[in-house]
């Protein structure tokens, strides 16, 4: 976070590749590369994590999820404008792919861990795209946490919902 506290992080991981990473950090200079880790379309690190795909989900309690995501704030026009002009360029989609194949990288759900040494202190798995914990209670618990050990925040998550390009 690179404040004053003892909080390392956030940490990401997303999926793509390297062209992928090279294009999302560019347009969020604010996030350092050494913060980011892309995982294959593989998805080893999401799968390792017990994370699912957003289409596994029961359709009934995807329902009851979605009536508390809000859309996202993408700074106006000018923010919609941008995001459109990049989202393909981010999003986990590998370039072999088939015209009219659904990519299995935009299925995948992704998470929040706070991690204080070998310890998972928090841990929220995403129920639906764009569904994702309050900010404030895990910024606080990975502060509560690093004033125990060395903590940190860990977003296991895929940026393109809320990806600000």
């Amino acid at each position: 976070m690179g404040n004053d506290s003892d909080v390392d992080g956030p940490i990401f991981v997303s999926i793509g590749d390297e062209e992928k990473l090279s294009t999302f950090l560019e347009n969020n200079p604010y996030v350092s590369p050494e913060q980011i880790l892309v995982d294959g379309y593989d998805f080893d690190a999401y799968k390792s994590a017990g994370f699912g795909r957003f289409d596994e989900q029961d359709k009934d309690f995807a329902k009851d999820v979605a009536k508390n995501i809000g859309k996202p704030n993408m700074g106006g026009f000018a923010g919609w404008k941008n995001y459109l002009f990049n989202v393909m360029k981010v999003s986990p989609v590998p370039k072999d792919m088939k015209f009219g194949d659904i990519p299995e990288g935009v299925l995948r759900l992704g998470g929040t861990f706070v991690i204080s040494g070998n310890e998972i202190v928090y841990r929220w798995s995403d129920r639906l795209p764009g569904d994702h914990p309050d900010i404030k209670q895990v910024l606080g618990i990975a502060k509560e946490a690093s004033t125990k050990k060395n903590g940190f925040f860990f977003s296991l998550e895929s940026l393109l919902p809320s990806v600000t390009l």
